[in-house]
């Protein structure tokens, strides 16, 4: 679960790292509210949980109440990468004199925790990672040892963050790894990590994204999950039990298995098209499962033609071609379908659905023919 900026703040505060304190304001009206408050001048930022903000135009200096009238007024509603504005952050502007970089994550091969600090924050740090990797200290931490000061005093002076920062540093980065770990996340971003002129320390964005794995552990999640600013599409998909990713294609997808539906989408594009989500329906696929999935793709107006790519493994074709029936007679189907099974016992899963197969419903014996007539299908009728 992705958490906006000013909830990634909070979660920080928890861990006793410093940020620059603001408030939320959802109308212009609360903005310059806000704003005063936080005394003058104030930056106006975008809530959205996507990058890029300050480029879009997403991130406002207000130097009195007027500016940040104009400035919310701008970003509310606007689009950011498909995330529409409905929430501000709005906070007093920090004098800067140096920007860093610092965050914790997995590292799956290396089956350790992943520590990166930069000197050269403020920026993509997947643009400091292709243009200067060497400016980017990793330090990898295993969890059962956890990260130490002495440690973290080392891996700052490693990276070349400034003197006068390098103690408060250390402090805060021992504080982020136990929000990391403690709390349960898959990634702490800070990104800029703050040197102000006055020679304070603190976190000036926030990115946290949580481990939904670890929810039972974390009842206090629910007041996270910020439901209102969440994909339709997504939430219908979450109260089904769905693996579920909206896009923004023509082409829905329902696939079992995670690296066959990846494999679907890549295909798609590959063959001129583009993919309206991401849906793995797992190792089932009977007929509850069948319908939930095609209830939600054809939910998503912007959908033209839904391809359904399944491999049979343990999961027999016939069980599978059985279960596509059966939904197909539960819902009511506005796009073309078109199906590709193979694996185990897929000659006859195709026998039964043969007698199924129209125009609406059609069969493919390869994943690149399928996706072919699907995306065919969808340009049709785009038309």
């Amino acid at each position: 679960m992705d958490l906006f900026e000013y909830q990634g703040k909070e979660y920080f505060a928890r861990f006793g790292i410093p940020t620059s304190p603001g408030g939320i304001a959802d109308t212009v009206a609360e903005a310059v509210a806000q704003a005063d408050r936080a005394g003058y001048p104030v930056v106006v930022k975008a809530q959205v949980k996507v990058g890029g903000r300050g480029k879009a135009g997403g991130v406002r200096l207000a130097n009195d109440a007027a500016e940040a009238a104009r400035a919310a007024e701008a970003i509310l509603g606007m689009d950011i990468k498909g995330h529409v504005v409905r929430r501000l952050w709005i906070e007093h502007a920090s004098d800067i004199a140096r920007e860093y970089y610092a965050s914790f994550t997995l590292d799956r091969p290396a089956k350790l925790h992943l520590g990166m600090l930069s000197a050269s924050g403020g920026v993509d740090i997947e643009e400091v990672a292709a243009t200067n990797p060497e400016a980017i200290a990793r330090l990898h931490v295993n969890p059962c040892d956890g990260l130490d000061h002495d440690t973290a005093r080392r891996w700052v002076a490693e990276a070349g963050l400034d003197e006068p920062a390098r103690e408060q540093a250390a402090d805060l980065l021992v504080r982020l790894y136990r929000c990391f770990v403690e709390g349960d996340c898959d990634l702490a971003e800070i990104n800029p990590l703050i040197l102000t002129t006055d020679g304070v320390v603190r976190a000036l964005d926030a990115k946290v994204t949580l481990d939904e794995n670890a929810a039972f552990r974390h009842p206090e999640w629910a007041e996270l999950a910020g439901s209102e600013s969440e994909d339709p599409r997504e939430q219908m998909a979450k109260a089904r039990g769905l693996n579920y990713i909206g896009l923004d294609g023509t082409v829905g997808i329902i696939a079992n298995g995670a690296g066959l539906a990846m494999s679907t989408l890549d295909v798609v594009n590959q063959v001129g098209g583009s993919a309206a989500n991401f849906l793995d329906i797992g190792g089932g696929a009977n007929a509850a499962v069948m319908s939930a999935a095609l209830e939600v793709i054809n939910a998503d107006p912007n959908v033209r033609s839904i391809l359904v790519n399944i491999f049979g493994g343990i999961t027999r074709v016939d069980d599978v071609a059985n279960g596509v029936i059966e939904a197909l007679s539960r819902v009511e189907i506005r796009s073309p379908i078109v199906l590709r099974l193979d694996g185990t016992n897929a000659e006859a899963g195709r026998a039964l659905l043969a007698p199924h197969l129209s125009e609406q419903v059609q069969a493919e014996p390869t994943m690149l023919a399928a996706a072919r007539r699907a995306v065919a299908l969808a340009e049709g009728a785009a038309r």
